[in-house]
């Protein structure tokens, strides 16, 4: 057995800044072990310290301009935890539009401009014929395109107002564009890839083409899904918040209020231009590669999902008025908050676990430990909940090499500036993938009844399991799976941005424009102690905020993040995240070029800016340590 080590460092086409190293065996192809390390880090939570709580929501928001206004609502949803404020009916129908909005937006941008190119190739598409593409797009259109709708009731446009072009000269148009780049010698967006690698000949050219021209289409149109920020919040990146509500007046009689009849027929344009992309677009392009891949027997890395998934749920369908004392979870539309084990064995072994309330205070639930990053804890302590977290820095630097140059990160020591989040002392995977296995679990062992969109994630899961002609554990545990699932949840979202729309336009003309609730907007109504948990759904899965708040300031702050979940170093305790598990589950063709490596973890949709954060619970000056590798120090410069 030869055994090769290989590295890849920087991982492109993500958020931030990750390393990922693999033993593979080359007779075989197994990948016998993988680390994954986040290789810079960041102080949010300490320059909130000591700050007013109620303008936290704007400082965590810039944790990540990629998956930007999730912090915010987390943080708000702390802050109001801890206060005890509950929103208005507008607030919360407007949050849950904005939320709404960012997932689909995001899985959508994801998926063709960060994922894409793992499964297609601009070399490919140039083999293609544009008139076999033509007759190609309407197949996908017509066996790809899942019949499904939203909630009952909803008026929706008679027709697409935006349909996949599938002419020959357009696809002819877009293949000289493309080979244009190509002939020069310059590939720029496509630069610097494995574009040999034998995988992309598992497609047919036409499918590359296909793919390749709605990239280049939604390069541009992306930017017209997020209307709902731009109206709400005032823009996009990091939309505004206030703590009690939102800032933007209504009114249907004054044409200079912030959101009026013109502003929100801005709003239900945008909405309906996501339901069009994804349905005719996202969704089809994604079956098609997803379909010939899984009749391959492409069906690897689903590793730590098939073990235990994690979820907080979201999307409150009313207002609450609270979240540790359990009203948050009463009062939602989607309840993925849970964890189900053992679903890799079948529906019929899975075990669910509720999570909710006071689940969210509790060290033995939730907690983080450093067994393998390169922070320490007090003697004798390996866990802390959030809420008493400490960020100590202990950088070892790597196995071989040295700081200034890394070769190989040290395994058995310490190699990530990501902790490692446990829920019960184990490591659970979050994400798209995470929330439908706990809603699908939960509805079809009867845990809960569903609402319209928790069914419409069981007809989905179902529906694909159709095309695929696969039980869904035999699809959803997988590269291919986790990418699918992406795309079903941008659906997900999509509709139910309509269904809050909706309820937001009925209850304006009830004569409710309240968007603020300030009777506990003066300090003097504070407690002089008080706690708070935010939680939230983010795109790349569950994300939580818990802050200490004393004499009217933050005493201390803390976020989990998902890809801190799914990218933390293993812990002897716990096992290993979900990017080292799937890694591990993952066969490599060819040493040397590890595109399954990428596809494997570019399926988790990386933001890894969000999952390394720095903070000091005392409020002490932290120290400061060069987390460069490859920095060239001369003269006390880089």
């Amino acid at each position: 057995m030869s055994v090769k080590r290989v590295v890849i460092d920087p991982v492109s086409r993500i958020e931030g800044h990750l390393r990922l190293e693999i033993k593979v065996d080359e007779s075989s192809g197994k990948v016998e072990d993988a680390l994954s390390s986040g290789t810079a880090w960041r102080g949010i939570e300490l320059i909130v310290q000591g700050r007013d709580p109620r303008d936290a929501w704007a400082f965590v928001q810039r944790i990540c301009g990629v998956c930007t206004t999730v912090h915010a609502l987390a943080s708000l949803r702390a802050v109001e935890d801890a206060l005890g404020i509950e929103i208005p009916k507008n607030a919360n129908y407007i949050r849950n539009i904005m939320a709404a909005t960012q997932n689909a937006q995001d899985h959508l941008i994801h998926f063709y401009h960060l994922h894409a190119l793992d499964w297609v190739s601009p070399l490919e598409a140039l083999k293609a014929d544009p008139a076999s593409t033509v007759e190609l797009q309407n197949a996908v259109l017509e066996k790809y395109r899942l019949p499904l709708s939203g909630p009952v009731g909803l008026a929706f446009d008679a027709y697409p107002k935006e349909f996949p072009k599938a002419t020959t000269l357009y696809f002819k148009t877009v293949q000289q564009k493309v080979g244009q780049i190509v002939a020069s010698g310059q590939l720029g967006i496509f630069a610097s890839h494995w574009w040999d690698h034998q995988d992309y000949k598992l497609l047919a050219p036409e499918v590359h083409l296909m793919a390749i021209a709605h990239y280049l289409n939604l390069l541009d149109r992306q930017r017209e899904l997020v209307g709902a920020h731009v109206i709400f919040g005032g823009k996009n990146p990091h939309p505004h918040y206030i703590v009690g509500g939102m800032p933007c007046s209504i009114s249907f009689s004054d044409m200079n209020a912030s959101v009026n009849s013109e502003r929100l027929a801005v709003v239900d344009a945008s909405i309906s231009l996501g339901i069009n992309l994804i349905n005719y677009f996202y969704l089809p392009d994604l079956l098609a590669i997803g379909d010939i891949y899984v009749k391959k027997g492409y069906t690897d890395g689903g590793g730590l999902a098939k073990e235990r998934v994690l979820g907080y749920g979201d999307f409150p369908d009313e207002p609450y008025n609270g979240i540790a004392n359990g009203d948050f979870h009463k009062k939602l539309l989607l309840r993925s908050n849970g964890v189900v084990e053992n679903f890799g064995q079948g529906l019929a072994s899975a075990v669910f676990y509720n999570l909710e309330g006071r689940d969210y205070a509790d060290p033995a639930i939730l907690a983080e430990g450093v067994e393998h990053s390169w922070y320490s804890y007090p003697q004798g302590k390996s866990n802390f909940h959030p809420w008493d977290g400490i960020t100590e820095a202990q950088y070892t630097g790597p196995k071989e090499g040295n700081k200034d140059s890394w070769i190989y990160l040290d395994e058995a020591g310490k190699y990530s500036w990501l902790k490692t989040p446990k829920w019960r002392g184990k490591s659970a995977e979050v994400g798209p993938l995470a929330r439908y296995i706990i809603i699908y679990t939960k509805v079809k062992k009867g845990i809960i009844e569903p609402t319209w969109a928790e069914k419409m994630v069981v007809d989905q899961v179902e529906s694909v399991s159709r095309v695929l002609s696969l039980p869904p554990e035999n699809w959803l545990l997988s590269t291919v799976g986790r990418s699918v699932v992406r795309g079903l949840e941008a659906q997900l979202h999509a509709y139910i941005n309509k269904y809050y729309f909706a309820k937001l336009v009925k209850n304006i003309r009830s004569g409710d424009t309240a968007v603020a609730s300030t009777e506990k907007w003066e300090p003097s109504s504070w407690p002089k102690e008080a706690q708070g948990v935010g939680l939230h759904e983010a795109p790349r899965g569950a994300l939580g905020h818990w802050v200490v708040i004393k004499n009217a300031k933050i005493a201390n702050y803390q976020a989990i993040v998902p890809t801190t979940w799914n990218a933390c170093p293993r812990d002897s305790q716990a096992g290993y995240g979900a990017y080292e598990a799937s890694m591990i589950d993952t066969k490599v063709k060819v040493a040397d070029q590890p595109l399954e490596i990428l596809k494997a973890i570019h399926a988790f949709d990386p933001c890894v800016a969000c999952a390394t954060h720095l903070y000091d619970a005392a409020g002490n000056e932290v120290g400061m340590v060069d987390t460069d590798p490859y920095a060239i120090v001369k003269g006390g410069g880089r």
